[in-house]
């Protein structure tokens, strides 16, 4: 009986905001191409994200490794994105006044 090889699907998929997932989960191809930079083994990576399956790890390396270009041209804008939104989130945020608050907060309670 001969070896029936059937194609096997990547288990990365695009959701409606645009942002790669693997495994059907919510885990972001960025989490696990990031790890597989660090260094990280797939048997890593799978027990740090009991969400994934090691074949989902070893599927995601595996398409990552053929679309290599592609995939960081998406994580570098995605990691521009990130800085973006930081960039604005500090922008909202009024650091010295929530310092105040707190401490007056804490000399109300006794606390300093």
């Amino acid at each position: 009986m001969a070896l029936a090889i059937a194609p096997d699907l990547s288990p990365i998929a695009v959701d409606a905001r645009g942002v790669a997932r693997v495994g059907g989960t919510r885990l972001t191809l960025d989490i696990v191409i990031g790890a597989y930079k660090l260094g990280d083994a797939p048997e890593e990576i799978a027990r740090s994200y009991d969400v994934i399956t090691l074949a989902d790890v070893y599927g995601t390396i595996a398409y990552y490794l053929r679309h290599m270009a592609e995939i960081d041209e998406y994580l570098e804008r995605r990691h521009a994105e990130a800085e973006e939104l930081q960039r604005y989130s500090d922008s909202q945020i009024d650091r010295e006044a929530i310092r105040k608050r707190l401490m007056k907060r804490a000399a109300e309670h006794g606390l300093c």
